[in-house]
């Protein structure tokens, strides 16, 4: 029984070793399309909703700011 057990967790640590993105993937995921958010419109009316809510300005890639009252 232990030997099995040991099989399936050996068989198991194998199973994330594919996860990631392959070098000729990169070409695909870095064409516009891919982004979060193709529309540079929506992205700045998004910023602006957050800095208006947090009472920052930017803030975008760090956490942090605003009034404190959380």
């Amino acid at each position: 029984m232990r030997r099995l057990l040991f099989l399936f967790l050996l068989l198991n640590l194998g199973g994330c070793s594919q996860l990631g993105v392959h070098a000729w993937e990169r070409g695909t995921l870095a064409k516009d399309d891919m982004a979060l958010t193709a529309d540079a419109v929506d992205l700045s009316l998004d910023d602006h909703i957050y800095f208006s809510k947090e009472g920052t300005s930017g803030g975008r890639g760090f956490a942090g700011g605003g009034c404190g009252c959380n």
